[in-house]
């Protein structure tokens, strides 16, 4: 009845990466290694990590005619994504500046580029590509408008899965189209404000007062909390030897995505997106590091 097991309707980047011992204070310098450039881009890691694990994956973005655009297609289209919905021009490709801790943690500014003119209309204009596609997954990398504008072209049957990164209020339709919902920590305190509480189990309650159908909680090294109308339950993290933690949420939120629409539970569907970020997490770089399904069974 699907074509696409996901698509994914999203950003796409240019992640330029360079490590360093400690991130700069305010008006500091601090020297780093070599500039690495790798593809990225919430959007275009969630639809790489999909199709390295065998889902039939589209991506629905837009990058520049630029040579990052181009590295960004090529990237995809070596994973096995369908490219037919990125659209190209009306802006330079979308750039992430990423610094690398040796923890493996990092910090990122966006300059959103192209990704910020993906139009409701561009959404109206693939309705044949929403429709053909068990799970929708975006983030929020692209504008809201646009996200809502999905929301709206979904048919019954269709799951839609959101990440709201980079946080920001969110209305009580696009809050209830999410099954589920996917944040960490700082994410669910920015949507539920000042009253988030003080334990994931309470994020994960207030989070679903709010509409969603489900809501997951990723917790770093403390695995993930996930949650619907049958109650909550913990899924542990896989231990293993932090790299860089470049995409690794965006690998387990498309592993997840794809799951789901494969029939599993949301606890089992999240138990197995927790070793595929765990594999992503051991290796340098976003789309570099996301796991083939032989590799993630090997965990």
């Amino acid at each position: 009845m699907f074509e696409y097991d996901l698509l994914v309707v999203g950003s796409a980047n240019a992640d330029l990466v360079v490590g360093v011992e400690r991130r700069p204070g305010a008006g500091e310098t601090v020297l780093g290694s070599d500039l690495a450039l790798h593809p990225g881009g919430k959007g275009a890691n969630q639809a790489v990590a999909a199709a390295r694990l065998g889902a039939r994956t589209a991506l629905l973005a837009r990058v520049g005619d630029d040579a990052h655009g181009r590295l960004l297609l090529d990237s995809q289209r070596a994973a096995g994504v369908d490219t037919a919905g990125v659209l190209v021009g009306g802006a330079p490709t979308g750039v992430a500046l990423i610094t690398v801790d040796p923890s493996g943690d990092n910090s990122i500014v966006v300059s959103p580029g192209a990704n910020g003119r993906l139009t409701p209309d561009d959404i109206r204009e693939a309705a044949a590509l929403l429709t053909a596609s068990k799970v929708v997954s975006t983030q929020l990398e692209i504008p809201l408008e646009t996200v809502e504008e999905v929301v709206r072209a979904l048919r019954p049957g269709i799951r839609f899965v959101l990440n709201p990164s980079p946080p920001q209020p969110l209305s009580a339709d696009l809050l209830a189209a999410c099954d589920p919902l996917i944040v960490n920590e700082h994410e669910a305190r920015v949507v539920l404000g000042a009253d988030a509480g003080a334990t994931p189990e309470e994020w994960a309650a207030a989070l679903l007062a709010l509409g969603p159908r489900s809501v997951v909680v990723t917790l770093g090294e403390e695995g993930a909390l996930v949650a619907d109308a049958s109650g909550t339950a913990r899924v542990p993290a896989v231990p293993v030897e932090a790299v860089d933690t470049t995409g690794a949420g965006d690998s387990f939120t498309a592993a997840l995505a794809w799951r789901l629409g494969a029939g599993e539970s949301l606890a089992d569907a999240a138990a197995y997106a927790a070793r595929v970020g765990a594999v992503a997490v051991t290796r340098q770089g976003a789309q570099a590091s996301f796991p083939t399904a032989e590799e993630v069974a090997a965990v």
